[in-house]
Order: structure tokens, then sequence, then C-alpha cells
């Protein structure tokens, strides 16, 4: 993913750019959203603030895009890269996944979707994107099928480190 070039793609009026410092608070209330939606959990605001800052300053840890229709942000995803030993090249990881409720079904998602597919065809090293989705998101497994992707082979484990 190049971290200097930024990715501009114009679908039905819907405009693809990187994030920037000044759209954090955009991004902090999406995310919110995106967590009681999906999983029912109540974020905190600072600890997201941070969060995304860390990734806005750092593109080598991730890359916000944002899709905007008419001057208004209307939806967002996070790019992560994951280093693949196996392949000589690497995964992207499609995280943050939101389009506000009154731009769904719209063309947004396929428009960020195709934005992201683009770019990793172009960095030339990229195996697959990926994504993890909340097995109960039936509304985003669904979205997920129609884009072309399918359910993979692995399960996702965690140990939670120090925090809640």
């Amino acid at each position: 993913m190049a971290n200097d070039t930024a990715i501009f793609c114009t679908r039905m009026t819907i405009s693809i750019r990187p994030a920037e410092r000044g759209d954090v608070s955009q991004i902090v209330d999406f995310n919110r959203r995106l967590a009681v939606e999906s999983e029912g959990i109540h974020l905190d605001d600072q600890r997201v603030a941070a969060g995304v800052n860390t990734i806005i300053a750092d593109p080598g840890r991730g890359r916000y895009w944002l899709a905007e229709r008419d001057g208004t942000v209307c939806g967002q995803c996070l790019v992560t890269v994951e280093p693949s030993d196996w392949n000589a090249g690497s995964y992207w990881w499609l995280q943050s996944v939101y389009v506000d409720s009154g731009h769904r079904r719209t063309g947004v998602f396929r428009t960020l979707w195709q934005s992201v597919l683009d770019a990793a065809a172009a960095a030339g090293d990229v195996a697959a994107v990926r994504l993890y989705v909340d097995r109960e998101n039936r509304g985003a497994r669904d979205t997920y099928q129609r884009m072309g992707m399918r359910e993979s082979s692995y399960r996702v484990y965690e140990l939670p480190i120090g925090r809640p």
C-alpha cells in the first residue's frame, strides 16, 4: 500500500479519498456506531480517537479510506497490511467498514471495495483482501458475498491482553 499516494475514484458521485487529521471525529463517530450496530458494544470516544490518531499519524499501521457524496463523508474502511512469508507478499485486511445508514445500498461500499481492490492490484504483491465479520451480522456477510468474497476455512482466536 503506497503510503504517499492518494487514491481517488469517482462512481455515481461517490468519491474515495484517504483520511486526514481533520477526519478523526467523523471516523470516531462511525466506529462508535459500527460497534453498537454490529456487536452491541459501546466504545470509549477518547480511546477510539487515540487509536484513530495513531493510525492516521503512521500509515504503516493502516490507512482509512473515506467515501464522500456531495462533500459529505458517508462511509469508511480501514486497510491494514499483514506480511506473508508463505507468498512473499501481503494480505490486506479490511476493517472498520461502515456506511452511514442513509447511504446504504447506494453503491458506497461497492465503490470503497473497488478502490481497495484496484489499489491492491496496483501494489503487485497482495495475495488476498481479507476481513472478519461477526457471525451474527448476516447483512454484512451477505454484502461481502455479493462482492465475490467467500468464507475462508480459518477461525479467529484471541486472547485479550491487559485491556477490557
